[in-house]
């Protein structure tokens, strides 16, 4: 079977979704929706640097609704209810990368769009943007063990060649170390994470007493220049180790932490690694780390195509789970309720 597919934006995340679908036999690419009037007209395939692909982005909404697709891939770097909401109630189903994993981060948005689902039997899956598989990765290490007393989930990455301020300002990079609710912006900014810690806790059978965030920061050193134009001035925040854990009674079961940089001139120096690491307090203790690098006939001319490839482990396991998700029964659907994901269609021979 062969899913039809829509593409919603090609920012940072968008064009490596584009490349996946491209390359997936099951999956025929049929629009495309521009976020950026600019890029409206223009041919899909040149706007994310591959071949042409005969589809030319719009910013029509009706017109790709009306294309009746399977799926739509959803990246817009932060959501639109009101257009989740007209995708759904056509019955039209969605795989998003946009900080969506229970929905809860949305607010009243998440019961818009929850009944949008009802009416149109449609289906919306959140992958995560970051974070997102690592959960389901935790989830299946966590399998392993008879008694489990604590999952543990940290990422750890020197984000200074990725061009994305808009994404990195929320969560207080560039803000002065003694901004007095600085805590409060670093809570909003990463209240993805509390989804993330639900998600391990619903996986494990845990009804959870609270969820609470913890932050610490460093500040540069000297004045460092990002992509973007962007610069933070020596004395703010350059690094920000923020923890979401999930308690039962006085104890936490449940840690999903993120540490990011900015460069090494730091104050305080945090050693660091690079990547995904798990722990399962239990019996046993389980440890596992994900890490990625090129394949050997990678060949990067720009920083760009560098960054593409570490982003394809954002968006790829939303790219997976469409054939799932278009089975899936119509609601809010998240790794915990659909069936093993099958990288089906990639396998290059």
């Amino acid at each position: 079977m062969t899913f039809r597919i829509v593409q919603w934006t090609t920012g940072n995340i968008g064009v490596k979704s584009v490349h996946a679908i491209v390359e997936n036999s099951q999956l025929e690419l049929v629009g495309c929706y521009a976020w950026s009037p600019d890029k409206v007209g223009k041919d899909v395939g040149e706007l994310c640097g591959i071949q042409p692909l005969g589809v030319l982005a719009t910013d029509d909404v009706h017109a790709l609704i009306a294309l009746k697709p399977d799926c739509v891939v959803y990246n817009q770097m932060f959501a639109d209810v009101d257009h989740l909401v007209r995708i759904l109630e056509a019955g039209i189903n969605v795989v998003t990368t946009t900080e969506f994993i229970t929905g809860h981060r949305l607010g009243d948005g998440r019961d818009r769009v929850a009944k949008a689902c009802e009416a149109g039997k449609s289906t919306i899956f959140g992958s995560g943007l970051n974070p997102g598989f690592i959960q389901l990765f935790a989830i299946v290490s966590a399998g392993l063990s008879d008694r489990i007393d604590r999952v543990y989930i940290e990422e750890s990455f020197d984000t200074t060649i990725y061009n994305s301020p808009e994404t990195e300002k929320i969560m207080g990079f560039g803000y002065p170390l003694d901004y007095p609710d600085l805590h409060a912006v670093t809570e909003e900014g990463s209240s993805i994470f509390r989804e993330a810690v639900m998600l391990v806790a619903d996986a494990l059978g845990v009804e959870l007493d609270d969820i609470r965030c913890e932050a610490k920061y460093a500040q540069a050193t000297e004045d460092v220049s990002l992509p973007g134009d962007w610069v933070i001035a020596k004395g703010c925040v350059a690094g920000i180790d923020v923890s979401w854990k999930g308690y039962v009674g006085d104890r936490d079961v449940v840690e999903a932490r993120a540490v990011w940089t900015k460069g090494q001139a730091l104050d305080p120096v945090w050693e660091m690694g690079f990547g995904y690491k798990i722990t399962v307090e239990g019996r046993p203790t389980i440890k596992t780390t994900l890490a990625f690098e090129p394949p050997p006939d990678f060949v990067a001319e720009t920083i760009e195509e560098y960054i593409l490839l570490g982003l394809t482990i954002t968006a790829v396991p939303a790219i997976t789970a469409i054939p799932a998700v278009v089975a899936a029964d119509p609601g809010i659907a998240t790794y915990n309720d659909l069936p093993l994901l099958l990288p089906r269609g990639v396998v290059n021979v």
